[in-house]
């Protein structure tokens, strides 16, 4: 009877052969300088899930300048990609390759910047990738290609589950941006993240301290635009992690007492991101700048709610305060111009259309309304109707 990881070593090579063959020519060439190369990573998981792209991502006991003078015999161009952490890329036949020499690296405590250590065997350098289901590799330098798998990424992949290769709290000592990456995971996905995983993702929140925003902005942009950005945030808020670059979100939990009623906002916004999500054709597609708008729309609700007598509440100018909010967090998170001012002139906004009361309508302000969301006027759209969620 054939076992799980057997089936799934003859699905990933078969997969392998029929998408990418030219990798078998370029395990040829590292063989013949006297090198090993494997496929490892998320095109190993990816060939799996039958989702291979044309990114494929191979690590070898060559060093980068060996790697470099292999890939310029044979690639139509090569770049570094980062030759002191390792890696080289290149191009060849609309396939991008990106060769990383095996390391062993980590952050100091205190450190932006991982010390850079390269390793000496594919073993060692498969137990410091951030989870067992990108811990799987296809040796393509043995007589037959060899599929490994040291830490059973293929049955976790199979129950959906993310695991650490070692214990989560070596994983994410190693690099604490790798607790960004599970929420990812899971919202890209649809897995679930282990117990141990979870439980030390909330004890090391305070640790996503020494990644710079650059990084963090890049692992949320790729939450955001995930199939399920509400499991990724949803994640993301209960293990503490996004108080730490993107507090307003939590804060969004406000108290709900029992003599003063509103819907809870933090659910809400969440709907809202859903919903715009299923109005995004409207915009061609998937689109960072609408989820954005409406993951942000109401952050500035906390700073403003007030009780009303009769047990009411209210929320005056939030749209004005959440505009403000916005635009500082996101250049905090050092995104674009563009996105930072596109974002915010939406939650400014994003109650203009209700402002306007049956008969007030006029042509003037049907003006008034298009000049002011100018190119945003469909995104605004977008928001508006994804914002009436009762």
């Amino acid at each position: 009877m054939e076992t799980p990881l057997s089936a799934a070593s003859e699905i990933a090579i078969a997969t392998l052969r029929e998408r990418a063959p030219q990798a078998f020519d370029l395990a040829a060439q590292f063989k013949a300088a006297g090198f090993r190369l494997a496929l490892v990573g998320g095109p190993v998981r990816d060939s799996l899930l039958g989702r291979l792209g044309n990114d494929l991502d191979f690590t070898t006991n060559a060093r980068p300048e060996d790697t470099k003078k292999i890939l310029k015999k044979w690639a139509t161009d090569v770049w570094d990609v980062g030759i002191k952490f390792g890696t080289i890329g290149a191009k060849k036949d609309n396939v991008t390759y990106e060769i990383t020499t095996y390391r062993a690296d980590s952050y100091e405590s205190d450190s932006r910047k991982p010390e850079v250590n390269f390793g000496d065997s594919i073993e060692g350098d498969l137990f410091r990738r951030d989870f067992t289901v990108n811990a799987m590799a296809i040796e393509l330098t043995t007589q037959t290609p060899e599929f490994i798998d040291p830490h059973n990424g293929v049955t976790d992949l199979l129950k959906k589950v993310l695991r650490t290769p070692g214990t989560p709290e070596l994983s994410f000592s190693d690099d604490p941006l790798r607790m960004l990456r599970a929420a990812r995971f899971a919202a890209q996905l649809n897995f679930t993240i282990s117990d141990d995983v979870m439980s030390a993702m909330k004890e090391m929140a305070d640790r996503l301290s020494i990644i710079s925003a650059e990084r963090i902005r890049d692992e949320f942009i790729k939450i955001v635009m995930s199939d399920n950005p509400r499991l990724g945030i949803t994640i993301l808020v209960d293990t503490g992690l996004c108080e730490k670059f993107l507090p307003e979100i939590p804060k969004l939990r406000l108290e709900i007492d029992e003599h003063h009623h509103h819907k809870d906002v933090y659910e809400h916004t969440l709907t809202v991101v859903e919903q715009s999500i299923a109005l995004e054709e409207r915009l061609g597609g998937p689109n960072l700048v609408a989820r954005l708008a409406a993951l942000m729309h109401d952050v500035g609700k906390p700073k403003t709610r007030a009780l009303i007598p009769g047990g009411g509440v209210s929320f005056h100018h939030h749209e004005v305060v959440g505009s403000r909010m916005t635009k500082e967090r996101l250049k905090k998170l050092r995104f674009d111009h563009d996105v930072v001012e596109d974002v915010s002139q939406l939650v400014f906004l994003h109650l203009r259309f209700h402002g306007y009361g049956d008969g007030a309508w006029t042509d003037s302000a049907v003006r008034r309304y298009v000049r002011d969301a100018g190119e945003l006027l469909t995104h605004l759209h977008v928001l508006t109707r994804a914002d009436c969620t009762t």
